[in-house]
């Protein structure tokens, strides 16, 4: 049997920040793009309103220029002035006009990803790595529930507008307080419930997973889209799926980050799935 070769690595795509656009007092947008987008076309045709990209963050102060040969500048340079790796959702696309969304959660001067979101300057470099997706809104389910924290607002956000106007459902949506809500577009038949932590951290509160079992158990073809920290998915796995009996093919459901943990220790913890551990 022919051993498999050497995982082929995605190019980057170096697109330059247009525009920043302060949604609200903890989330930044970043307009970006260029003719280097035309690379991701082929991702946004799918369809899909989760999209996702490696983001790839320069150290501050570094004047290591994109794209970047990681394997060489591993060999040269010691692991803080490398780039560090962030997965963001990819809001919105629009390929006629080279222009991406990235919706940013920025508190202070905490992590890597939200600093730079609030300094970002136009024509700051933004490089992206791999592009990957995997659910989009059925139109024939039932009724919809969408359950996320503000790591999942933008691909709830996406889901809502990507609807059938007939859509039922729910959609849930934890954030710090009132100040943290955003106007969106959803079908007349989706409610959009914001849950307010108060003075609780995030990744702190289980406001999100006592709302989802609080909501009356669903009958007929239900579609679950449910992402965010990864207590809460832990939590959410075995109700939706073993309680509530919803069929876990139609369960979208996994951790985008984790309660005191640094991405990379998350992403290395996250190979094991999120019922084992």
């Amino acid at each position: 049997m022919t051993a498999p070769g050497p995982r082929t690595r995605r190019p980057q795509i170096v697109l330059e920040v247009f525009e920043r656009v302060q949604l609200s007092p903890h989330l930044m947008r970043i307009v970006a793009g260029g003719p280097a987008l035309a690379d991701a076309a082929e991702s946004a045709a799918k369809g899909h309103t989760d999209t996702y990209t490696k983001m790839l963050f320069r150290p501050a102060g570094s004047e290591l220029v994109p794209p970047y040969d990681l394997a060489a500048l591993r060999e040269r340079l010691p692991v803080k002035q490398l780039p560090s790796t962030r997965t963001y959702t990819i809001r919105r696309f629009d390929l006629a006009a080279e222009r991406i969304w990235i919706d940013f959660v920025v508190h202070g001067d905490a992590g890597i990803a939200g600093p730079w979101a609030a300094s970002a300057r136009p024509g700051d470099p933004v490089v992206l790595g791999g592009i990957g997706s995997g659910y989009a809104p059925d139109p024939g389910a039932d009724r919809h529930l969408l359950a996320g924290d503000e790591s999942a607002l933008p691909a709830i956000a996406s889901a809502l507008e990507a609807m059938p106007a007939d859509a039922r459902g729910t959609a849930l949506i934890e954030v710090g307080t009132a100040a943290d809500e955003l106007d969106l577009v959803a079908p007349e038949g989706i409610e959009v419930r914001w849950l307010h932590r108060g003075g609780a951290g995030a990744g702190t509160s289980t406001v999100l997973v006592d709302a989802v079992r609080a909501l009356e158990r669903p009958d007929g073809d239900v579609q679950v889209f449910a992402h965010g920290e990864r207590g809460a998915m832990k939590a959410l796995r075995p109700y939706l799926a073993d309680e509530c009996g919803i069929d876990r093919s139609r369960l979208s459901l996994s951790a985008y980050w984790a309660h005191g943990r640094g991405e990379d220790a998350f992403q290395s913890e996250k190979r094991e799935p999120i019922g084992q551990v």
